[in-house]
């Protein structure tokens, strides 16, 4: 969809710039100028797995903690087929300062607010319903998603390489690296007292990444746009290694991100 949306609008800026006057500067024979962002996000970790990754777990007798022993306790888990994150959806909204330093090198900054889900989703051998010496059924989930809600405030701080300017139309490269913190993230991960199978898997709060993007630049009269998608990879292990079912199979968790910007200037 990604794709789709930013060809549309690549072509509908290239239509409306064509055929137009060739518009002053504007913002680019500025020092500083400023502006705002919309942010569209798909989001996903990379899995680095244990060598034990697929072991069952069980409980421990008066604790909520989990172990391998199968003499420990009844089962919370059976063996993993796999551990995957499927992409997730986004939104952001933010600001633009931008330094000029020369007509082809610019420094910038995007402090942005950014609400942002994402998804662990482990697939178990299947297990077949047990009865319990009360008389009730107890059921097994082969498939269970484990969801990381996060409500992130971003502050990327990069270089901006831009191409000399071709009448209304001018390209770029971005890159540099960006400093996330969850700003409500405390509430979303206290699990104390839930049963084994009920823990969350929790996300440290924050982190530090580095993207690399490209980008367009298309002029009007007053303003100009700017379509931009960029990558973005976490530098460190995010996980918090807490001992659970959902987090003991897991060496290391990083997150990748595709982000899709309209800049306004």
């Amino acid at each position: 969809m990604i794709r789709k949306l930013s060809l549309f609008i690549l072509l509908f800026m290239v239509s409306a710039t064509s055929f137009a006057q060739n518009w002053g500067g504007g913002v680019d024979d500025e020092d500083w100028s400023w502006g705002f962002n919309f942010q569209y996000i798909s989001a996903e970790y990379k899995i680095l797995k244990k060598n034990n990754w697929r072991d069952p777990f069980y409980e421990v007798p008066n604790s909520n903690s989990v172990s391998y022993d199968p003499s420990s306790g009844n089962m919370v888990t059976n063996s993993l087929r796999s551990i995957s994150s499927p992409p997730s959806q986004g939104f952001g909204l933010g600001f633009v300062m931008n330094r000029r330093i020369t007509d082809n090198f610019d420094v910038r900054a995007t402090p942005s607010l950014i609400f942002s889900d994402r998804i662990v989703r482990y697939e178990y051998e299947p297990i077949p319903p047990q009865t319990l010496p009360n008389g009730q059924t107890k059921t097994y989930e082969s498939i269970i998603d484990k969801k990381i809600q996060a409500t992130m405030f971003e502050f990327p701080l990069g270089i901006k390489i831009k191409s000399n300017r071709q009448n209304n139309f001018r390209a770029y490269w971005m890159g540099g690296a960006k400093y996330s913190i969850d700003i409500a993230s405390k509430k979303k991960t206290f699990d104390e007292g839930l049963p084994a199978a009920e823990k969350f898997l929790k996300s440290k709060r924050n982190y530090l990444s580095y993207e690399t993007g490209i980008g367009f630049d298309f002029y009007f009269e007053y303003f100009k746009v700017s379509p931009e998608i960029k990558l973005s990879y976490s530098t460190n292990d995010l996980l918090q290694h807490d001992n659970t079912a959902f987090a003991n199979p897991i060496d290391k968790l990083k997150l990748r991100q595709l982000t899709f910007s309209l800049i306004f200037q």
